[in-house]
């Protein structure tokens, strides 16, 4: 990672996918609805243009394989969240509020990006292995250069313990609001936001009465 002007240089991500056509945006929806319930590659083609009442190869008229039809859906996952961290840490405030903004941002994006969320948590790993999905090394590592970049400037204004370790309370984090697709219900009675307060007071005041050592 280079320095511009003494600030970090940011890796660009690739761009959001256009919206395309609404059988498009469909067919993208059905997608991301099968490769997050029964995995990436459990699913063929033939359930997608199944599910849509299409032939499959109809199907191809809108995307050349199953592949980009992920491809489309994660781009624009990352896209909304990357500009949803950068868009807190420009607004400004104290360490603590920015730590807030980007808990609550995480979570924000449940309700919308579930399935986006759910298809990185469970097959990210086994997706970055191929050169078509090597941004989404790029993302994580400018997700955590964001979050690092907060907890460290608390640190150094007193906000944050100094022993904290950044990087691992950004994993610590990140890790949390990835799992939480498997048990989040956007229907049920608590919504993203309240689980998103609760997880702050959680991370910033922790669950022990009493003074600290």
């Amino acid at each position: 990672m280079g320095r511009m002007n003494g600030r970090e240089r940011v890796e660009p991500l690739p761009e959001e996918p256009r919206s395309g056509s609404g059988r498009r945006a469909q067919l993208l929806s059905i997608a991301a609805r099968l490769f997050a319930e029964q995995g990436f590659t459990a699913t063929t083609v033939r359930e997608i243009a199944e599910q849509a009442g299409i032939l499959s190869g109809s199907l191809y008229h809108h995307f050349a394989s199953k592949e980009e039809m992920v491809d489309e859906i994660l781009r624009s996952y990352l896209g909304a969240q990357l500009a949803a961290f950068r868009r807190v840490t420009e607004e400004g405030g104290d360490p603590r509020q920015e730590l807030t903004g980007l808990i609550r941002v995480s979570f924000a994006a449940l309700p919308r990006h579930r399935r986006a969320m759910a298809i990185l948590h469970h097959e990210g790993d086994y997706l970055a292995g191929f050169a078509t999905f090597e941004y989404l090394g790029r993302a994580d590592r400018e997700f955590e250069r964001i979050w690092v970049r907060v907890l460290r400037d608390g640190q150094r204004r007193g906000v944050f313990r100094p022993e904290l370790n950044p990087g691992l309370a950004h994993r610590l984090i990140r890790d949390s609001v990835s799992s939480a697709v498997r048990w989040y219900n956007p229907t049920g009675r608590t919504s993203a936001r309240a689980i998103a307060e609760h997880y702050t007071r959680i991370f910033c005041d922790g669950v022990v009465l009493g003074e600290r050592e």
